[in-house]
């Protein structure tokens, strides 16, 4: 069983979501703002979050990155909204998927399933090694903490998750899709460019040490060492 929040300004998209989710035997709480939102994360733990983003008072991007302070929860984004640019700013902010409205409710349902599932196996995983260092390059999985030269690096829960599975597989190559499958899950609408953005903002954080992750021309990436 599950623990959903499902934060929504329209009560019927609520109600949906909420009758799938308990017809599989998930608990569901109900948020009809992002303030609501905030507030009922920080009082509860919940295996997911799924928000809208266009909601009075607070947006779900603001929600998002408010509730990221305190807890890195996964979350999936709904939007009407299905550019491009939309999808790619949702990730840089550290959700974990992204569906346009309207929206096959079966369809979020396998979505969220896929979700918490790889997060709980990425958990199980991590707890195995806790601490991987590559030069001044030091990564804890268990906390979920990345440091540079001693100094915390400030990632995105996505780039959290590229990073440490291409440290689980380093001197692997690994392609664009293979990195989608396994990071980003079921059915994903991304492309490679997703993952090349996602690549060049962890190199970036990463400073002196973006020299571990090699481009694979035509193909994808390695973490070398």
């Amino acid at each position: 069983m599950f623990k959903i929040l499902v934060v929504d300004d329209e009560e019927h998209i609520r109600e949906v979501l909420k009758e799938y989710a308990e017809f599989e035997g998930h608990e569901v709480d109900e948020a009809n703002d992002g303030m609501q939102a905030i507030e009922m994360a920080k009082a509860k733990d919940y295996d997911i979050i799924v928000m809208d983003i266009m909601m009075p008072r607070l947006d779900g991007y603001s929600a998002c990155k408010e509730i990221r302070k305190y807890k890195q929860t996964p979350m999936m984004m709904l939007s009407a909204r299905g550019e491009e640019y939309d999808k790619l700013f949702g990730f840089e902010i550290g959700i974990d998927d992204y569906v346009v409205k309207p929206f096959s409710p079966k369809e979020v349902m396998a979505r969220i399933n896929a979700i918490v599932k790889r997060n709980s196996a990425a958990s199980a995983q991590t707890s195995q090694i806790e601490i991987e260092k590559f030069e001044g390059l030091e990564i804890n999985f268990v906390s979920r903490n990345v440091y540079i030269d001693g100094e915390k690096a400030n990632l995105t829960p996505k780039e959290y998750d590229l990073l440490f599975y291409l440290v689980r597989n380093k001197n692997i190559a690994l392609t664009r899709n293979k990195l989608l499958e396994e990071v980003w899950g079921y059915d994903f609408f991304g492309d490679d460019r997703t993952i090349d953005t996602h690549i060049k903002m962890l190199r970036n954080n990463l400073g002196p040490y973006r020299k571990f992750i090699v481009t694979l021309r035509g193909l994808g990436y390695k973490f070398e060492v």
